[in-house]
């Protein structure tokens, strides 16, 4: 009566005992690594640890086939995070982890709550934690490592591997990368669908399998389904198969969990169901006895490792490939199929019996197989499989501190941006070489143009440009290996999550890259968690905000941003800059690109405007000498652009306000109230300054004495296109009574005068502001 499936030659099947031995040891260490974490280290918060033992369990056959049958050294993998435990015991049982950390699950300085390529102790290709964005990275590492490739010859091949979870489906951010043109020509893409039809909270009712087939065929992918295993294609094969086929084809997400948590008795009335096949089913359940009926029902193809294996074989590496696999969260445990197993841990009595189901000893829980046995054999012969060699990083090359221009007449920030880069490519070629452009179809409206005419846009393969012989065409969009600017759609986090992986190959590959995104300021905040994200797992890059602010003027409010100055100062690893001039977006942007692609390196946020301002504000010094302060003043956070006898106020100003600024220290000054004006270009590190002279951090703070020292300490005023408390701690620098400026609301359209005095950051406010803090 019980179903016995061939797998093959007694070799095969020996191999395939192996694996599940290595198999039901993940589950075993994954579990014990979370019961651990809870019920045995003590907690002395009382705060819960938590863990994901039945995400966990959803994963361990998959993460087993595909590490013990199918990775190679130059595949990279992006795990979902609730599985962080059975990729920390994969690691262990294959040597890359020592036994001391698997007791260190969430414990500060141990183990992470998610996979994190910076902080883990063992090898993590991808950082993940926050939904969608660890699924989609593997994109952007394959177009980084063809870039590198096509360059260098030094990205080698691989495959690139997501797994996510099928709750992962539902963040836009994953379809708007599945979706992007570029993606569907890269075949090294393969996603592995953990469809366990759960979420945090219950059985999802409506996940269709067929639809997300259908979603990633419409965006050429190839579409592998793995639904059942080797017992429940054997019965299809009996009589009354076919009607036990569709009836769990048929049946909705919930019924078929609830089966799961019956039983033997209860899945006979309850499998057959009511419809025409029932009596067919019926006939056929009771030919099985009770644990082959069992097993049966939970016989699906993303926890049988022969099938999951014969699905990597399917992978044709021509198009991106997505495997969906049936699975059951908590498969294994005794929360299997529980609609709240989500965050559920066993008991102790639990781990105790689970231990005895799995042979092993729950006082003694991190047994590796002995070397001389067939699964320590095989864990062995993975190991050297996937050993990688360790690549030097290469330095990346200097960057000169200034091009030696100064520019005149009148001109925007956003504009300098595109010259400095193109002035790069003759000052520094090797440095240009390395910067890597990316927009999301704002090339030319972000001043782009004519570095993209210089440098060309990247392809995997040269394409021919149509419009190469029309004189009207001024952007030519050649595209080859060679280029260096790279477009996507219209989607904000997939430019991120590009210049966070070029960002990241000079720790991948040994290859730095400068990576430098552009897109409208507004839209920053859409972008910003998997930008910061890229950050926190090791990407550096440059992202430009232009235009920006309310001097957007004529676009309106929805087009206004007000929050991104305080969001570059808040953000970890990133230095911001809103420079006032062209010569200060040179010397910052430059400064920038220096910090890129090294172990130390750190991130940067320029905002830029279109607001053309009159470059002999700037008084830009003559004397090389004093140039080179001034340089140095910029890059530090901000310089003196003003000094008065015997001032009675202080101005301090940011980007595109400077120029009212200074005309208001004119009026002032006309009135008898001399005023100081300094020109603040990162409040990020004048805090920074700050803090390190508190004691409070490490650094320099020899920019606060140059731009607040204590024998001018005035009352202050602070205005910027931006919220004005962005600037308002300058105040705490000599303790002086202040009033801080800025926009507070959402923006009107108009003229910028008629803009700018709707917020109170023209010169009459500017001047009121100081008149009455100055009395």
């Amino acid at each position: 009566m019980n179903a016995i499936v061939s797998v093959g030659s007694p070799a095969q099947s020996s191999a395939l005992s192996a694996l599940e031995a290595v198999e039901k040891r993940v589950l075993w260490l994954a579990t014990a690594m979370v019961h651990h974490a809870n019920r045995v280290r003590p907690n002395t918060s009382g705060l819960k640890v938590g863990g994901h033992q039945a995400s966990c369990a959803s994963m361990v056959s998959i993460m087993t086939a595909l590490w013990f049958e199918q990775l190679r050294s130059g595949d990279r993998v992006s795990v979902k995070p609730h599985a962080s435990p059975v990729l920390h015991s994969l690691n262990y049982l294959l040597g890359q982890l020592d036994e001391k950390y698997m007791t260190t699950l969430r414990e500060f300085g141990g183990i992470q709550s998610y996979p994190s390529r910076s902080k883990d102790p063992d090898p993590v290709d991808y950082s993940t934690g926050s939904v969608g964005i660890g699924a989609t990275a593997p994109v952007w590492g394959a177009i980084a490592r063809r870039f590198v490739d096509t360059h260098y010859g030094a990205g080698g091949t691989g495959r690139q591997y997501s797994l996510v979870g099928d709750a992962e489906l539902d963040e836009g951010a994953v379809w708007e990368a599945i979706i992007d043109p570029g993606i569907a020509d890269l075949g090294e893409i393969v996603w592995i669908v953990d469809l366990n039809r759960q979420s945090l909270d219950r059985v999802v009712p409506n996940i269709a399998a067929g639809r997300l087939e259908s979603m990633f065929a419409a965006a050429d992918w190839q579409v592998i389904t793995v639904k059942f295993g080797r017992l429940l294609e054997s019965l299809f094969a009996r009589p009354g198969g076919d009607a036990l086929r569709t009836r769990i084809l048929q049946m909705p997400n919930p019924e078929y969990q609830r089966l799961l948590r019956c039983s033997a008795d209860e899945i006979r009335l309850r499998l057959p169901g009511e419809g025409p096949g029932s009596a067919d089913i019926s006939a056929l359940v009771s030919t099985l006895d009770d644990a082959t009926l069992s097993a049966a029902v939970r016989n699906l193809g993303g926890h049988d490792l022969a099938a999951l294996n014969n699905a990597f074989e399917q992978i044709d590496d021509t198009r991106p490939t997505v495997i969906i696999a049936y699975t059951i969260k908590g498969y294994g445990l005794p929360t299997e199929g529980h609609p709240q197993n989500h965050s559920a841990l066993l008991s102790r009595d639990e781990y105790a019996d689970l231990a005895a189901t799995l042979g092993m000893d729950p006082l003694h829980p991190w047994q590796r197989f002995d070397d001389h046995s067939e699964e320590g054999q095989l864990c062995a012969a993975t190991a050297e499989r996937l050993r990688r060699e360790l690549i030097p990083a290469l330095t990346p090359p200097a960057v000169p501190t200034d091009i030696g221009r100064t520019p005149k007449g009148s001109a925007t920030t956003q504009a300098a941006l595109g010259r400095v880069l193109l002035d790069l490519t003759r000052e520094a070629p090797e440095a240009a070489s390395r910067v890597v452009t990316v927009s999301p179809d704002v090339s030319s409206t972000t001043n782009l143009g004519g570095w993209v005419n210089k440098v060309g846009v990247w392809s995997a393969a040269e394409r021919h440009n149509w419009f190469a012989d029309d004189a009207e065409t001024i952007m030519h969009w050649n595209e080859r290996p060679s280029g260096q600017h790279m477009e996507l759609g219209i989607a904000e986090t997939n430019l991120v999550g590009l210049i966070g992986e070029l960002g990241a190959t000079w720790s991948r590959w040994g290859q730095p890259l400068f990576p430098i995104g552009v897109l409208y300021d507004p839209f920053v905040e859409r972008a910003l968690e998997p930008w910061s994200f890229g950050i926190y797992a090791g990407g550096q890059s440059i992202l430009v905000g232009t235009p920006s602010g309310v001097t957007l003027a004529a676009e309106g409010g929805a087009h206004q941003s007000i929050k991104t100055p305080s969001i570059g100062i808040e953000q970890p690893g990133c230095i911001s800059y809103e420079p006032a001039f062209a010569l200060d977006v040179e010397w910052t942007l430059l400064a920038s690109i220096a910090r890129l692609g090294r172990p130390d390196g750190t991130s940067a946020y320029l905002r830029l405007s279109t607001r053309p301002v009159d470059q002999t504000l700037a008084n830009v010094p003559a004397d090389p000498a004093a140039r080179e302060r001034r340089r140095q003043q910029v890059v530090a956070g901000g310089y003196p652009l003003l000094r008065r006898d015997s001032a009675r106020v202080t101005i301090a100003a940011m980007g595109t306000l400077v120029p009212e600024a200074m005309a208001a220290a004119e009026r002032l000054n006309e009135a008898g109230v001399p005023a100081d004006v300094v020109c603040v270009t990162s409040p990020g590190l004048i805090f920074e300054a700050l803090q390190a002279r508190q004691g409070r951090a490490h650094g320099e703070t020899w920019i606060l004495d140059q731009l607040f020292p204590q024998d001018r300490a005035t009352p202050l005023v602070t205005v910027l296109d931006g919220h004005p408390h962005t600037l308002a701690f300058l105040a705490n620098i000599q303790q002086v009574r202040a009033t801080a400026l800025g926009v507070s609301k959402f923006g009107q359209v108009g003229t910028v005068d008629d803009v700018y005095r709707y917020h109170g950051i023209d010169t009459d406010t500017i001047v009121r502001a100081a008149l009455d803090i100055a009395r």
